[in-house]
C-alpha cells in the first residue's frame, strides 16, 4: 500500500463528488418541501464524512457514501411534493427503510442476491455506470444540453466547453504517463484557469456555521409506520438496495477489486455500511445515503484500500465550516475526470462476447437504460427481467437459480407495480 496513492485517491473521490454538498440540499429544499437548505447541507456533510469513514475502517474499501442522486429526487418530488407527505414523515420513511435494509444485510440474503446476478448483467452494470458518468460529465461541461425536439443535443462551442476539452486532454496525457496526480492536476488547473478568467469568483465568505437545529432528529418515526405508507418504504428500500448492489458490483469489477472467487471484496461488510448509512440519513435529516459511483475516480487515481475512504471522510469534515469554498469548484473542472473514468469503466461491455441473444440483449439493455434513465437500479431490474424472459423463451430455465427467480419477481414488482 502506498500512503501517497491512497491520499491522492481519497482527495480525487472527494473532489469529484463534492458537488453533492450543494446539489443535495438544493433538491431537498425545493420550494414547497419546507426543508432548510443549511440544515440539509449539514446533514449531507455529516453523513458523507461519518459513513465514508465507517466504510474505510470497517469494510476497508475505497468507497465513499453520501445522499444518492435519484434517491433525493424520489424523496423530494415523489414523496414530499407528489404524495404530499410531510418532510418529517418522509424522513421517517427513510429511517425505516434503512432499518429493514440493515436487517436484510445482516443475513446472508443480501450478499446472495449480489452473487446470484448473471455475469453478463454484472459486466453491463459496470459499463452502464461508466457511460452514466460520461453522460454526467458531458452534461456538466455543457457539451451535451437539453433539446425539446431531440431530448439532448450537442451544445455550443463556448468557453466552458473548451475548458472541458482542455481538461480532458490534460487528464488523458497524464494518465498515459501514469502520473498519480493526473485527475487532481486536471481539477486544480481548470479551477485556477476559471478564477483567472472570471468564470467563477471566490466566495464572499469562506466559513459558515453548521445547522443542527432545523432538520436534525426532526423525523416522525411513528407517523411513518402507517400501513398506507408501506409501499413508499418498500420502494425506498428496493431502490437503495439495488443501487448499492449494482454500484458495488460495477465499481469493483471495473477497478479489479475482486476476490479469488471473482466476487467483490468484503461485499457483506460494505452492504452493512450502506444500510447503516440509509438509517442514519433519516436521523440526520436527508434522503437515503448510498455508495457513490464517483468512488471509481479515486480508485483509478490510486486508492485501493479503506485508507483512501478515511482520507475522503476527513476531507468532507471541514466542509461543515468551509462549504462556500468547496462549492466554488466549477462543475466543468470535474467533468473531464468523470468523462475519462466513465470511458475506462464503460469498456467492460467488451467482455460480453457471447453470440446468444439471451446474453447480449439483457446486457446492452442494462447499460443503455442505466445511462438514459440516470437510474442504476432500473437498468439492473430491466436486465434481470429480460435475462429471465429470454431464458424462458429459449427453454433454458434450468440455468435460472431459485434466488434469480425471486429477483425476477422483485423486478416485475419494482418496474410495473410499485
Amino acid at each position: 500500500m502506498s500512503l501517497k496513492k491512497e491520499l491522492i485517491g481519497g482527495l480525487t473521490t472527494f473532489l469529484t463528488m463534492s458537488y453533492i454538498i450543494f446539489v443535495n440540499p438544493a433538491i431537498l429544499s425545493t420550494e414547497g418541501t419546507g426543508m432548510s437548505f443549511s440544515g440539509v447541507l449539514t446533514a449531507t456533510v455529516v453523513l458523507a464524512s461519518s459513513m465514508t469513514l465507517l466504510m474505510g475502517l470497517y469494510a476497508k474499501l475505497p468507497y465513499a457514501i453520501a445522499p444518492g442522486m435519484g434517491l433525493n429526487a424520489f424523496f423530494t418530488f415523489t414523496l414530499v411534493l407528489g404524495e404530499k407527505i410531510p418532510w418529517p414523515t418522509a424522513l421517517g420513511l427513510v429511517f425505516w427503510s434503512g432499518v429493514f435494509f440493515l436487517v436484510i444485510s445482516l443475513t446472508p440474503l443480501r450478499e446472495q442476491i449480489a452473487l446470484a446476478l448473471p455475469k453478463n448483467i454484472k459486466i453491463a452494470t459496470a459499463s452502464g455506470i461508466g457511460f452514466l458518468l460520461v453522460f454526467i460529465g458531458l452534461k456538466n461541461a455543457g457539451i451535451i444540453v437539453a433539446d425539446p425536439a431531440t431530448f439532448v443535443t450537442i451544445g455550443k462551442m463556448n468557453e466552458t466547453v473548451l475548458y472541458t476539452i482542455l481538461g480532458l486532454l490534460i487528464a488523458i496525457y497524464f494518465t498515459l504517463k501514469k502520473n498519480p496526480f493526473a485527475f487532481l492536476l486536471t481539477i486544480f488547473s481548470l479551477t485556477a484557469l476559471a478564477l483567472l478568467r472570471g468564470k467563477v469568483s471566490m466566495p464572499t465568505e469562506f466559513f459558515s456555521s453548521p445547522d443542527f437545529t432545523s432538520v436534525f432528529l426532526k423525523l416522525d418515526v411513528w407517523g411513518a409506520l402507517k400501513w398506507s405508507l408501506f409501499p413508499a418504504i418498500l420502494s425506498l428500500m428496493l431502490t437503495d438496495m439495488f443501487d448499492s448492489i449494482s454500484s458495488f458490483l460495477g465499481v469493483a469489477r471495473a477497478a479489479n477489486l475482486m476476490d479469488e472467487k471473482g466476487e467483490p471484496k468484503n461485499l457483506k461488510k460494505a452492504l452493512v455500511v450502506d444500510a447503516i448509512a440509509t438509517m442514519f440519513s433519516g436521523l440526520l435529516g436527508t434522503s437515503s445515503g448510498t455508495t457513490f459511483i464517483e468512488s471509481a475516480s479515486g480508485i483509478q487515481a490510486g486508492g485501493r484500500t479503506g485508507v483512501s475512504s478515511v482520507f475522503t471522510a476527513l476531507f468532507f469534515l471541514p466542509c461543515l465550516f468551509i462549504a462556500p469554498l468547496v462549492v466554488s469548484i466549477p462543475a466543468f473542472a470535474t467533468a473531464p475526470v468523470l468523462i475519462l473514468v466513465g470511458f475506462m469503466m464503460g469498456r467492460s461491455i467488451l467482455e460480453v462476447k457471447e453470440d446468444e441473444m439471451e446474453s447480449w440483449l439483457p446486457a446492452l439493455a442494462t447499460t443503455i437504460i442505466i445511462t438514459l434513465s440516470f437510474s442504476i437500479s432500473k437498468g439492473l431490474m430491466w436486465g434481470i427481467f429480460l435475462h429471465i424472459v429470454l431464458k424462458v423463451f429459449t427453454s433454458k430455465t434450468k440455468e435460472i437459480s431459485p434466488l434469480l427467480w425471486g429477483l425476477g419477481l422483485v423486478s416485475i414488482l419494482y418496474l410495473f407495480v410499485l
